[in-house]
């Protein structure tokens, strides 16, 4: 058998493995899609969580505040100033809160598989000839 026939043989394999190779590269695209998608909707989940935990303590803050109010306006300058004090306390641990989810759900936002679509263009690419695969 001479050279010229070993790489046609060679050469028609790899056309035949050809849709073998396509299947495979589809499958792991969509796993990596897959995971991509999971890893965001857990930062949104995350993010939105803390946003409604801040908001419960707001609502929180808010009624102590009010309490303060009438403390303020029922007794004498002691009792409201401690109430004051709990409800500004209160507003800041809401605002961190709040901060916290918002970045969380920046991160999170918004959810399109980012990487699995450079990774298929890359695919694409590499498959017309046009670009390199990493």
């Amino acid at each position: 058998m001479s050279e010229q026939e070993g790489s046609r043989r060679s050469l028609f394999k790899l056309i035949a493995d050809l849709p073998g190779y396509l299947t495979d590269l589809i499958r792991s695209e969509v796993e990596l899609l897959k995971t991509e998608l999971v890893e965001k909707a857990k930062l949104l989940g995350v993010g939105v969580g803390l946003v409604v935990a801040g908001a419960v303590i707001a609502l929180f803050a808010f009624q102590v505040l009010l309490a303060a109010a009438v403390a303020g306006i029922a007794e004498a300058l002691p009792v409201w100033l401690a109430a004051l004090i709990v409800g500004v306390v209160l507003l800041i641990v809401t605002a961190v809160l709040v901060m916290i989810g918002v970045k969380q759900l920046k991160r999170g936002a918004p959810p399109v598989p980012t990487e699995t679509i450079d990774s298929v263009k890359k695919d694409v690419n590499a498959i017309k000839g046009t670009g390199k695969r990493d």
